[in-house]
């Protein structure tokens, strides 16, 4: 007899062989047939057992039946052979391939991999043949690990015999019962990747393979194991049944690091998930498994049902969703909110799965909800409501998503349309039902959120086409009306439009889209409009009036091709005598009366098509028409718009339109056209030349009548002009006047230079540079000013900017961005920049440039021009200069240097550029800005920015030499000029001694004058560092060191050099440690002030070098002024910074201290960068944070003991901490991230700087126990900084202070920071209270906060400090209960920082010990809080201003018992109402915390809720009139319900109104 088989057991078994079915459909995995042979040894080896009793009496027949009889095993059982090939081989095979292979004997292996895997021993008998696993622990100590794969397949066993059946089924049994960790063991063999091993694209569970247990088997397996169970247990095996699948279900769905997420299960998930319904399935149909009981017990564990679960159960016949509709009560929110979800999932996690899941979710609700029954019950009634109301829900969330995301499509609410096919609801609903589903949904879709009015469907309209609407609202209008006729629609429209308030953009939208989407639908609307109309004029009605004006300018707006023009179908419905208006005065009074109606809210377009297009109207009703008439021109007036500037053939309804000039020409055209075809002269220009005789006269004919060269042979144009002067339609004056302009054309055009005015103005341009290129060799200066003139013109073609209008200090916006000009324009701009270098070369070639004439100038200012001309090409040459300087040349380089001299030059009174976005402080000149454009910040880049620079400088000074003196400063740029001062000293070192001894060039031996820089520069005969030497030595050049304009001060080099990249850089690191150095102390150290040095002061040297780092750091937080993450200079600043630190440190040490300390140094210059005069604002603020989190890190680098000065006082030295704690206190406090604490690394630098600075005194040990009695009363920031993170501090300092103190101990004040942290720890631990340490309550209190903090288990801590009595005990409750509050404001505040857990409570604990002392009030009180002042420099003044909000956030979570024993301490209502007026005043000026964190509006009136009840507790008595009247005056502006309540309350009126009045 087997031992009994557990159930859990068997469901393994049932996963491990439905999982290796699937495996079974992809051969090409090495590790099937390894877990092929571990877990299916059971089914096989049950399935020998069966067939070894059946066919035991055959064995005796003889070796032939031996054969039969493995081979019947061979086929039945074709995976036996993976574990016993020998037993199953035919006749002497299987031994003789034992003995080739040496398997004599038995062998024992030994086990590998997991701890629960151990060796199997071979059967010695058939009597004691058993398949057992060996427990040895002496075994497995012994063993080596190998692998699962590894130990099978190295096994080889003896031929069992018939009479092993028994042992094999007990020991399959017990491999079976000793797998405790399946997925382990399926790690193990498979892959590292499992949910590709277990992937499958059918979601429906493979039958096992043939030699297999059959499900029903293993069905009625498992279901005989549960009723063993169940019968054990004394359970209903159906509950137990469910109890076990909802277990095993929460073991494959939600795992740790799933458990609160609602995305879609994985593959293997899946896999699993099908297998255990599989299972399920087999239990149910063994009548051990009730549905009913399963989704009971299911829904008790899961609030919200995992939806692919639910479809699951669906698709294998376990539990209907239609069943799950009807009996699960909350089903509407849930599945509404699994729905939205679903749709969420993105296609990675199987796009099919979740259609197909969505598709079976809407047909069940579809058909559940629009099926109808002949006698439905009540409870398909009610299913059928909720169902209804579920795709409702999911329908409006898709309109709501339609709504807010415009662009880009929105991929859930894309999902959601897709479902509205028939041919996937289908599935589950009839045809029918599906029309009513669909007609339901169009319905809802028409009416959902109906604001908007009839006046803002007209102003809108326009907006709501087809092209405009958002394709996902267009989809879904096409979903619904797949399966519905044109008429059919229409039909319904119509319905709703009578029956229901409508959303007009989505009537509109909707028509739009049947009219595009269906031709016919033209047809159909007309027809619908008429019925509209004959409906509206046989009542009266006036809803059908405008729905009909409505839903046809709808369909104009679509097209002709869609829908006639709004024009078009207003003539045809009203312009003739049989239109609905005509029939009687009624009618036409009606029609008048409606369109007078629509006057203030018409388009003009409209209006206009009233106007021209105007209703039939009897002549005895002229007036009335005329009325409206005069009301539509006045409305068109104020709107500016002229109906004589109207077009003869436009659509005056169609949205947009030409220019009147424009229009004027395409009517001109029309009429041509119209002629040539028909040979006569259209009745639409005859009559505007009597009706409209303004726009015929002044737009048509000067638009038909311009000057052109006549063809010999007159064209369709011409003969129109002589038809239109036969009909006498053109004055003579005007038609003589246009036959001698087109006469002076035809001689103009035959004495010019042939240039076809239909020709591209790039080529006319490009033929005009071309011929200026030559003019400037051959040509006079008249002949070159008459070319620039032509240049001029066609410029002005290309940039139709302006061009006659000078460009004055106009501003010109630069994109340092990708180039924003068309295609044109940037062709042109390159055009003109070739130009100017080859004319350059050119005339460089014949005379340098001091001999030249001005045609460089002239140029220039011709280009100058053109505003729009400017911008491009500025736009151009920056991208030249900053982003593509590797390809130019030298041709280009010198070429567009000059162009640079020029353009400074002649726009230093022009326009200014703006950078966009704003790099620099405001606009600049355009020398300026070309300067900008040049960056030193890699090799690369210092080379063409040096090569540049020296080509404009030399063309500079050469174009210099030939105007005044005074004016030869213009030819050479400051930014320029300032560059090479940077880079040539840099690049060359022997240049950098000119710069310091400021001597002149050497004089030439031979006397005589050496060339200059230009020589070189044009020649190309040296290489361009002669060329920078000889400029450099260069008398003018040396000459503009000494102006201030053309100065390098120290803070300009500073950024400069920051901007570096050190991993690109010229310089290799000792070499630009040598450049640093030598500009600090030999450049700019001893140069004067004014010079823009530092007059050899190091504190200005400093300061600067101070500046820079900081604003380095600061820009590196703008991504308009980030640096390459190759990184900066920083570094080496940095270290420039820390050398000259600490040699001013030293010079102060030896020196005596009559110069400011370098502590003063320091903090008073950060004070100063810190302060600001600008109002308080949350922009100043974070500017201030962002500014000192630059400074700690800077302050950080520095020594810490230059924070602490050190102080003679009568021939001792002392400490003085006052600037630090001041710094503190004043900076610091501001900018604390957590607030209210100093970081740790900032904590430590401050207090190693107090510990070496007491080293240099005498008595350092009493030095260092009065600092820190003086940070206790006058930096409480620090002190509970360091109580916070003492355990990190703590060996820190213990270790400095041996080094600097020959192995003594910390001072007593600071061992008395570890007494507080111990004594905290032993409260927090809930050990047997010690005595509290002889120090502060407040250091008690941080060390208590920080024991405590995160930790919700102080409750020991503080029931031991409540019932301590003294006032020390009450400090330190008060000051903890603050630490408190500000964890909780900091966690509502700031929650992605991490703030500390159970805030909250512990404030409540605190409270409670505290609600019986006013002493906690003393919290919110800014002005009044004693002993407890030390608090207001610990909080940010954000904080400060927060209280009032805390104090009312901390008591309305309270229980009503604690809001009353609070309400009767003593002080409590002045306290709440000051509160209260403090948080109206927060939100007055809305510096409330943001409503995604908290909601502070109902904090607001729950506040003023509490305060109403606790002044109408609180005695008369209990506030002095004085107070009373304070408090009265500060509420009845902000609230005078509170103010009224103050006075009605606390002050009841006098019995005597004369005592009252006295």
């Amino acid at each position: 007899m087997s031992p009994p088989v557990e159930f859990g057991h068997l469901l393994k078994y049932r996963l491990a062989e439905q999982t290796l079915a699937r495996l079974q459909q992809r051969p090409n995995r090495q590790s099937v047939s390894v877990i092929h042979k571990m877990l299916l040894c059971y089914s096989e080896l049950c399935l020998i057992t069966k067939n070894v009793a059946e066919q035991q009496t055959e064995e005796e027949s003889g070796t032939q039946k031996e054969d039969d009889f493995k081979r019947g095993y061979r086929q039945r059982c074709p995976r036996l052979m993976y574990l016993f090939p020998d037993w199953l081989s035919p006749g002497p095979m299987g031994e003789e391939g034992a003995r080739r292979r040496g398997d004599s004997s038995p062998r024992s292996h030994r086990g590998g991999g997991r701890a629960h895997l151990h060796p199997v021993k071979a059967p010695s008998s058939v009597a004691q043949s058993r398949v057992g696993m060996s427990l040895s622990a002496s075994w497995g100590a012994a063993s080596e690990k190998r692998t699962l794969s590894g130990l099978l397949a190295g096994r080889v066993v003896k031929r069992p015999k018939q009479e092993d059946a028994g042992g094999l089924q007990q020991a399959a049994v017990q491999l079976l019962e000793q797998q405790q960790d399946l997925c382990a063991l399926l790690r193990e063999v498979g892959g590292t990747h499992p949910g590709n091993v277990f992937h499958t694209a059918s979601s429906e569970p493979k039958q096992t393979a043939p030699g297999g247990v059959s499900p029903a088997t293993s069905g009625a397996l498992m279901a005989r194991e549960l009723r063993r169970r169940a019968g054990q247990l004394g359970v209903p095996v159906a509950a137990l049944s469910a109890k076990m699948m909802v277990e095993r279900l929460k073991e494959i769905i939600v795992s740790e690091e799933e458990e609160h997420t609602r995305g879609p299960l994985t593959s293997s998930q899946r896999v699993q998930l099908c297998v255990l319904l599989e299972s399920s399935r087999e239990l149910l149909s063994q009548g051990a498994l009730c549905p009913k009981l399963l989704w009971q017990e299911y829904r008790r564990d899961q609030t919200v049902p995992h939806l692919e679960v639910v479809c699951h159960l669906h698709f294998y016949h376990i539990l209907s969703l239609r069943y799950i509709i009807e009996s699960d009560e909350d089903v509407r929110p849930w599945l509404v909110s699994r729905v939205k979800d679903l749709c969420g999932w993105t296609p990675a996690h199987g796009g099919e799965n979740t259609k197909k899941m969505l598709s079976t979710v809407a047909g069940v609700l579809v058909g559940s909800g629009f099926e109808l029954s002949p006698r439905p019950a009540a409870a398909d009634r009610k299913a059928s409501l909720l169902c209804c109301s579920v795709l409702d829900d999911v329908l409006f969330w898709l309109l709501d998503t339609v709504e807010r995301s415009l662009t880009p499509p929105c991929a859930a609410a894309e999902l959601w349309i897709e479902m509205f096919d028939a041919s996937l609801c289908g599935v589950s609903a009839s045809g029918e039902t599906l029309q009513r589903f669909f007609t339901h949904s169009l319905t809802q879709t028409l009416t959902y959120k109906p604001q908007l009015t009839v006046s803002d469907a007209i102003a809108l309209q326009s907006e709501w086409t087809f092209a405009k609407s958002s394709r996902l609202l267009t989809s879904l209008f096409r979903k619904l009306a797949v399966i519905f006729s044109v008429e059919q629609l229409l039909r319904r429209l119509q319905q709703v439009l009578e029956t229901h308030e409508v959303n007009w953009k989505h009537v509109l939208c909707f028509l739009s889209t049947l009219l595009v989407y269906n031709p016919c639908a033209q047809l159909s609307l007309r027809g619908l409009l008429s019925r509209l109309l004959s409906s509206a004029f046989e009542g009266y009605d006036l809803e059908n009036m405008i729905t009909a004006f409505l839903l046809a300018r709808q369909g104009a707006l679509e097209g002709p091709a869609v829908f006639p023009s709004y024009s078009t179908w207003f003539q045809m419905s009203f312009g003739g005598g049989s239109g609905h208006h005509a029939t009687s005065k009624k009618s036409l009074v009606f029609l008048l009366k409606f369109l007078s109606d629509l006057v203030p809210f018409e388009p003009p377009q409209y209006l206009k098509v009233h106007v021209l297009h105007s209703p039939y109207v009897p002549v005895k009703h002229r007036s009335l028409l005329m009325e409206y008439v005069s009301l539509a021109k006045t409305r068109l007036a104020d709107l500016k718009e002229s109906v004589e500037d109207m077009g003869l053939y436009k659509d005056v309804s169609g949205e947009g339109g030409a220019s009147l000039q424009g229009q004027a020409v395409q009517d001109v055209e029309k009429a041509v056209s119209l002629f040539d075809s028909t040979g006569r002269i259209s009745a639409t220009v005859m009559e505007a030349s009597i009706f409209r005789r303004p726009y015929f006269l002044g737009r048509f004919l000067p638009a038909l009548l311009t000057p052109r060269m006549l063809p010999v042979k007159a064209d369709a144009r011409m003969s129109f002009i002589e038809a239109l002067g036969k009909a006498d339609k053109i004055p003579a004056a005007q038609y003589s006047s246009y036959v001698e302009s087109c006469q002076k054309r035809r001689q103009t055009d035959v004495g010019a230079v042939r240039l076809d005015t239909n020709d591209e103005p790039v080529e006319v341009l490009s033929i005009q540079l071309q011929e200026f290129t030559q003019l400037l060799v051959e040509g006079s200066e008249g002949e070159v000013s008459a070319q620039l003139a032509r240049i001029s013109h066609t410029l002005s073609v290309v940039f139709p900017g302006r061009p006659a209008a000078p460009a004055g200090r106009t501003l010109v916006e630069l994109h340092t961005g990708p180039p924003l000009c068309p295609e044109l324009q940037v062709t042109v701009v390159n055009m003109i920049l070739r130009n100017f270098c080859q004319c350059l070369l050119n005339a460089c070639g014949a005379n340098p440039p001091n001999k030249q004439s001005a045609w460089a100038s002239a140029l220039v200012r011709t280009l100058l021009g053109n505003t729009q001309l400017l911008s491009g090409l500025m736009q151009r040459l920056w991208d030249l200069f900053h982003n593509q300087a590797s390809s130019l040349g030298a041709a280009h380089q010198l070429g567009l240097a000059a162009l640079a001299v020029h353009l400074h030059v002649c726009t230093s009174q022009g326009p200014l550029v703006q950078l966009v976005p704003p790099t620099l402080p405001g606009p600049v000149s355009v020398g300026e800005a070309l300067s900008a454009a040049l960056v030193c910040s890699t090799r690369g880049d210092m080379l063409f920015c040096a090569r540049l620079c020296v080509a404009a400088l030399s063309y500079g000074f050469c174009r210099g030499d030939s105007v005044p003196q005074e004016q030869r400063q213009d030819y050479v740029l400051s930014g320029f000029y300032k560059k090479l001062l940077f880079l040539v000293p840099r690049l060359f070192p022997e240049t950098r001694a000119s710069l310091v001894t400021a001597s002149g060039p050497p004089a030439d031996p031979r006397g005589q004058k050496a060339p200059g820089p230009w020589v070189g520069a044009a020649d190309g005969a040296g290489t361009w560092r002669e060329t920078a030497g000889s400029l450099w030595r260069h008398p003018g050049f040396r000459q503009l060191r000494h102006t201030p304009q053309y100065q390098l001060p120290l803070s300009e080099w500073l950024d400069m050099e920051l901007r570096v990249q050190r991993g690109e850089d010229a310089l290799s690191d000792p070499e630009r440690q040598e450049y640093q150095q030598w500009a600090c102390w030999e450049l700019y150290l001893p140069r004067p002030e004014e010079q823009g040095g530092c007059g050899g002061d190091t504190r200005i040297l400093c300061s600067q070098l101070l500046r820079a780092v900081l604003d380095q750091q600061l820009s590196n937080q703008r991504p308009e002024l980030r640096v390459s993450v190759t990184g900066t200079c920083l570094p080496d600043i940095l270290s420039r910074l820390q050398e000259l630190v600490y040699e001013m440190g030293v010079t102060d040490l030896h020196h005596g201290t009559s110069r400011p300390d370098m502590c003063d140094l320091l903090l008073e210059w950060v004070s100063q960068r810190c302060s600001s005069s600008a109002p308080a604002s949350v922009g100043a603020e974070l500017g201030l944070q962002r500014a000192l989190a630059a400074w700690n890190r800077v302050m950080l680098a520095l020594p810490a003991v230059l924070l602490v000065k050190v102080q003679s006082e009568g021939g001792r030295a002392t400490l003085d901490l006052d600037t630090l704690i001041e710094h503190v206190n004043q900076l610091q406090r501001r900018a604390c991230s957590p607030v209210g604490l100093l970081s740790c690394h900032l904590t430590s630098h401050f207090l190693r700087g107090a510990l070496c600075a007491a080293a240099r005194c005498g008595r350092s040990r009493e030095e260092v126990n009065k600092a820190w009695s003086q940070i206790c009363v006058s930096c409480p920031l620090l002190l509970v900084s360091a109580a916070h993170w003492w355990e990190r501090l703590s060996p820190v300092l213990a270790s400095l202070w041996r080094r600097l103190c020959g192995g003594e101990r910390l001072p007593e004040q600071l061992q008395l920071l570890e007494a507080c942290w111990h004594w905290a720890c032993r409260l927090e631990e809930g050990l047997p209270a010690a005595p509290a340490p002889a120090a502060g309550a407040l250091q008690l209190a941080a060390s208590l906060h920080r024991a405590w903090r995160g930790n919700v288990c102080g409750e020991q801590g503080l029931g031991a400090l409540r019932q301590e009595r003294s006032a020390l005990h009450r400090q330190v409750l008060v000051f903890l209960l603050f630490l408190c509050v500000e964890d909780h404001l900091s966690s509502l505040l700031y929650p992605q920082e991490g703030s500390p857990r159970g805030a909250a409570d512990l404030c409540s604990d605190l409270l409670l010990a505290l609600v019986d002392c006013a002493d906690w009030l003393l919290l919110f009180h800014p002005n009044e809080r004693g002993v407890y002042q030390p608090i207001a420099m610990v909080m940010s003044d954000e904080f400060t201003r927060l209280m009032p909000w805390a104090f009312y956030s901390l008591l309305l979570r309270q229980s009503a018992e604690l809001q009353s024993r609070a309400a009767r301490s003593p002080g409590f209502l002045l306290t709440a109402v000051l509160c209260y007026v403090g948080l109206l005043q927060l939100f007055l000026v809305g510096r409330v915390p943001q409503p995604g964190q908290v909601e502070p509006f109902g904090i607001l009136s729950l506040a003023k809720q509490f305060l109403l009840s606790a002044i109408a507790q609180t005695a008369p008595s209990g506030m002095s009139s004085i107070r009373l009247r304070e408090l009265e005056s500060q509420c009845s502006d902000l609230d005078p319900e509170v103010a009224a309540a103050l006075s009605v309350h606390l002050d009841p009126p006098s019995l005597s109104p004369e005592m009252d009045f006295l």
